[in-house]
C-alpha cells in the first residue's frame, strides 16, 4: 500500500537489511520490552526463517513477565520511505471486538527515532484502522504510556478517545492509558 512517499507493506526480504540496521541502532519493534538483540541474532542466523516468523499466524507470544499465550490473528506492516521507518500491527479475536486480558490493545506501532515527527505513525494508524474496519471490527483499543505525548496525539488525530488509566500486571506495575476508536463512525 502506498501513502504518498510512505509505503506500508508486509515484511519483505528486500527491506531486511534496512530493518537490521534499525535493530543495530538499538531500536525495538516491541514497546513493552527490548527485543532488538534477540531479533538481530535470529535475522543474522537465518534471514528467511526470521522473515517467516514475522508473518506466521498461530504459535505463542512471550509476555514481559515470561508467561506465554497463544498468538491472536494479526496483520503486520512495515513502513518504508526508501529505508525502514517502523512497524504497525493489528491483532484481533475472530467474531468479537473484545481482547483477552493479556493484550494491551488491538494496535501497536513503533517508529524508528530518526523518522519520528514526519506524520508516519499517524498515516500508518489511519491505514491499519481501515484494515480493522474491513475485517469487521466496530471498535479497537490502543494503549500508550502517559508520558508518550506523541503517541497520544497520533491516536487522538485518528479519532481515539481516552477511556481509562489501567495496569496490566503481565507488563509490570506501570500505568497505561487506554484509548478507543469507533470504526463504524469512520468514513
Amino acid at each position: 500500500m502506498r501513502a504518498g512517499r510512505l509505503r506500508l507493506d508486509p515484511p519483505c526480504a528486500e527491506w531486511l537489511s534496512s530493518y537490521a540496521q534499525a535493530l543495530e541502532k538499538g531500536w525495538s519493534p516491541d514497546n513493552t520490552r527490548d527485543v532488538s538483540s534477540e531479533q538481530l541474532t535470529a535475522l543474522r542466523q537465518n534471514p528467511s526463517a526470521f522473515l517467516a516468523s514475522l508473518l506466521a499466524q498461530g504459535g505463542v507470544i512471550t509476555l514481559p513477565d515470561g508467561s506465554t499465550r497463544p498468538k491472536l490473528p494479526f496483520v503486520r506492516l512495515w513502513l518504508w520511505d526508501g529505508e525502514f521507518c517502523g512497524t504497525i500491527a493489528l491483532r484481533w479475536q475472530e467474531g468479537t471486538d473484545a481482547l483477552p486480558a493479556h493484550v494491551l490493545g488491538h494496535i501497536g506501532y513503533a517508529i524508528v527515532p530518526w523518522k519520528r515527527g514526519r506524520g508516519y505513525a499517524s498515516e500508518a494508524l489511519r491505514v491499519i484502522l481501515e484494515r480493522a474496519k474491513a475485517l469487521g471490527l466496530n471498535r479497537v483499543e490502543i494503549s500508550t504510556e502517559p508520558v508518550n505525548e506523541a503517541s497520544r496525539r497520533v491516536i487522538e488525530k485518528n479519532g481515539g478517545r481516552f477511556v481509562e488509566e489501567f495496569v496490566n500486571e503481565a507488563y509490570g506495575p506501570d500505568i497505561r492509558l487506554r484509548y478507543a476508536v469507533e470504526l463504524k463512525e469512520r468514513r
